[in-house]
């Protein structure tokens, strides 16, 4: 599998896992303080080429992630699950454990995220849905990023990323209405 867009990670075991599952070019951005001349590689890469930005699922690989699109408007993002980054032995997660597998399935569903969308969906519509405060909302968010291929966010950042990617409120309610199914037969 041949990508087309330039992939930013954020390190060289990244870029490792990247070419492993296909063919690719990656910008390594080398931790969260992002030097400016990294920026504008990037920068020249979404403009030339198309970039995707693909960190890991943990609150650097996140403060990445926003810096570069706050920086980069148009890049597409990529994004696993905590438990698809998870090393076979030892600790932490990243887009360096995942599997070839995982990486060819996140990069085919990249999106574009939108900053300028309109809202549609409220915060009241997440804490009626039970994704904000009480048990379990943490899991219900959990299951809500799988299904909407959003990747997962704490309860403040959920409203931003639906809005983001400009989830539509049919689309929204068919996944609550999914994740309560499976509490019910959980």
């Amino acid at each position: 599998m041949k990508i087309r867009e330039v992939i930013v990670v954020e390190g060289k075991d990244d870029t490792t896992a990247v070419l492993r599952a296909v063919k690719a070019d990656t910008i390594e951005t080398n931790g969260s303080a992002i030097s400016p001349s990294t920026i504008e590689m990037i920068r020249r890469a979404q403009k030339t080429r198309g970039a995707i930005i693909f960190t890991d699922p943990d609150y650097p690989g996140e403060k990445i992630r926003k810096t570069i699109a706050e920086e980069v408007s148009g890049c597409k993002h990529a994004f696993i699950e905590k438990e698809q980054g998870l090393p076979k032995h030892g600790r932490g997660v990243g887009v360096e454990h995942a599997s070839a597998e995982t990486i060819r399935q996140a990069l085919k569903d990249a999106v574009m995220m939108n900053e300028t969308a309109r809202e549609c969906i409220t915060f009241d519509d997440l804490v009626t849905a039970g994704l904000i405060a009480g048990p379990g909302a943490k899991e219900r968010r959990e299951k809500l990023g799988k299904l909407l291929k959003i990747g997962y966010t704490n309860g403040k950042q959920l409203h931003k990323r639906l809005m983001m990617f400009e989830i539509s409120e049919t689309e929204f309610a068919a996944a609550v209405e999914t994740v309560r199914r499976e509490d019910t037969h959980a």
